[in-house]
Formats: structure tokens, sequence, C-alpha cells
């Protein structure tokens, strides 16, 4: 008669301890890999999950808690972004915005004043002028103080409408419903000054902001351009691959950009010999951050541009934007970097040959520039 070799208690033991030491190792693992910490914070979540007795919004709560971890970095570059900021990031990354397509100021007390309507948007679609104001965006008076939220009430999500009133150039009030839509922006905008000197304003270095800004350049060369002047004035920056495209189409032969990981992993960015052989100065102001800082220091380093404005902020590491599963997502430093020769900016920010403050009358940077050119 023979005998079983392992009866189904045996079994489930077997199971059992097999299951404990794969999580016991996996927990072993997560700790080891995430640190006590994280551990922690996955603790504290499953406790307000499973003990807190209050009413809650989940979503709300992960989103304190990742804005305060990244807060704890102590980094004022990294930010937490949650679901609704996200996909608002995504569209002007792609220089876009969900709006209704006009450049605004604020200038006027009875409300916004329209500067600009952008061709082929639900603005110029619904008859809205340059020069008209709005004076209400879904019944809210936008006069005085009001006028500073006015974007808020005039922006919201693709496909829904805002009802405006609007105050015509004749004086005449009449109310306007405008769909919004996503609108696209053209990062790029110039133009030729006295003296042949190309003006090129850049307003960041996201999608297709290379191609324009030389297609740009490449307009005031024809028209006989004998120096050029870029704007970085307000420019936040953006990606590396279109300030690096622009570095290269700018530049001569070289290095152009080195990138450091936290591993010590370092890369290096040629630029080929093609090259454009201008004059060139830079303007910037104490919101030239990032790609647009870092594009002046390239071109002043290079010998091809001098800069002229006031100190910059010394930003000396880039970002990923990493996707969360809830539909928020990290933006955190996760290199360092540095110009072509390995300076970092760091603490010092830009080495300006003109530091000139703006003024209310006219542009005294720009006229420094332009004088700087000449001489």
């Amino acid at each position: 008669m023979t005998q079983k070799r392992f009866s189904l208690l045996h079994l489930l033991l077997a199971v059992v301890l097999t299951l404990g030491v794969t999580v016991g190792g996996s927990l072993l693992a997560l700790r080891l890999t995430v640190g006590e910490g994280a551990l922690s914070l996955l603790e504290g979540l499953m406790l307000v999950n499973t003990r807190f007795v209050g009413e809650y919004e989940p979503v709300e709560a992960v989103d304190a808690a990742l804005e305060g971890m990244v807060k704890g970095l102590g980094d004022r570059w990294s930010y937490y972004l949650n679901a609704e900021a996200y996909e608002a990031q995504n569209l002007r990354r792609k220089n876009q915005y969900v709006g209704i397509g006009v450049t605004v100021s604020y200038e006027r007390e009875e409300g916004l004043l329209i500067l600009e309507v952008t061709p082929g948007s639900p603005a110029e679609e619904a008859g809205l002028l340059p020069g008209e104001v709005i004076t209400q965006a879904e019944g809210v008076s936008l006069a005085g103080e009001g006028r500073y939220q006015g974007s808020d009430y005039i922006r919201g999500e693709a496909g829904t409408t805002a009802v405006l009133e609007v105050l015509g150039t004749g004086g005449a009030t009449r109310t306007v419903e405008v769909r919004r839509e996503a609108v696209a922006t053209d990062p790029v905008s110039y133009e030729m000054l006295e003296d042949s000197v190309g003006y090129v304003k850049l307003a960041n270095f996201y999608e297709n902001s290379a191609q324009r800004l030389k297609e740009a350049v490449e307009d005031l060369q024809a028209q006989g351009a004998r120096a050029l002047v870029f704007d970085m004035r307000n420019n936040g920056g953006g990606y590396l691959t279109q300030l690096t495209e622009m570095l290269d189409f700018l530049l001569p032969e070289g290095p152009i950009f080195i990138s450091r990981s936290r591993s010590g992993r370092e890369e290096v960015i040629q630029s080929d010999a093609a090259c454009v052989d201008l004059p060139m100065a830079v303007l910037v102001n104490e919101d030239t951050y990032s790609a647009a800082e870092f594009f002046a220091a390239q071109l002043q380093e290079d010998g091809a541009a001098v800069i002229v404005g006031v100190p910059t902020s010394g930003k000396g590491y880039s970002q990923q934007t990493f996707p969360l599963p809830h539909g928020g997502a990290l933006n955190i430093s996760t290199a360092a970097y540095f110009t072509g020769d390995g300076t970092s900016l760091i603490g010092t920010g830009l080495r300006l040959d003109a530091q000139v403050e703006q003024t209310e009358e006219g542009d005294a940077q720009l006229e420094a520039a332009l004088a700087l050119l000449q001489g």
C-alpha cells in the first residue's frame, strides 16, 4: 500500500510559506529601493483609507501629499501638478491653450482691453476686435480689480461657451458668445528695426519654437539684416531639444551644452560648422529662466552675442515631467547642466555686458543693445 507524500494540509502550509517569503522578500526589496520614508507615506495613505472617520476627497489628499513632498525637496525648479494643471501644461508646451484667442491688457479700468485677436480663432469668428474692452465674463464684472481675474473666467474646457459683455470702440455694449477651443500660438514674433537690425522676440522654447526662430532669422537675413537682437525677457524656457537646435543653427562647430545626471553620466551636445555670421545681442530680465538664460550664456561664451538687461536667476538644473497614475505629474530636477566650456550658472546667473534697468518711457534695454551693436 502506497502512502501520499504530501497531505492537503502540507500543501496549504507550503503555499502560505511561499507567499510569506515572496511578500516578505518584496517588502524587503521595496524597503531597500525606496527607503523608510516611502513606506511611511504608503502606510499613511492606507491608514487614511481604512481608518479615517471623516469625509474627504481622496484625490485632493493625494495631491496635497505630493505637493508637500516636492516642497520638501527645497528645489525652486521642481513642482507638482494636479491632473487639471498637467493637462493645461501639456497644451502650453504644444504652444496651445484652451480659450478664445485674444491678447489683452489691464490698462483700462472698465475691463480687459483687447490688444490682438488671433487669426482664425473663435474670437475672430465671434467678431471681437482690437481696441474693444471685455467688461464682463460669465456674468462677473471685470471692472477695477476684477480685470486681474478676467482670464480665469474667459478660459475653460474646450467646447464650452464663454458669455462676454463687450464695450465696442464706438461706445456701444453688446453680448457676445464665444466657443472655447484649443488655440495655437506663435512663439516667435519679429521685425526689421532701423539700421537693418533684425529683432526676434521668443516667448518660449516649446514645440516648433526652434523652427520658427530659424524661419524668422532667415527672413531677416533675406531682408538684409546686418545684426540681430534676440529678446528673451519674460521667457520661462522649455525643451532642451529646441534650445540645442537653435544654438546649433546660430553657432559654429563646438560643444554647446553639457548635461550631468545624478549618477554622474555626462552628455555633451555639439554644434556643426554651419552658423549665422552676424553680430548679435540678447535682452534678458529677472524673468529670463532656464533655456532662455542658457541661450544667452552660450551665445556670449562663443563670442557671438552681448547680453543686456538685469541680473538673472542662475538656473543650472534641467527637469523632467513624470506622469502619475491618478492623472497628475511630478516635474523634478534630474540633471545639472553647463555651457560648452563647463560653466554652471548656479549662484551667478548671466554676466551682463550692459546692466540696464527698464524705464516707463521707451525700451532702454533695447536701445542699449542697439548702441553696443553699432559700436
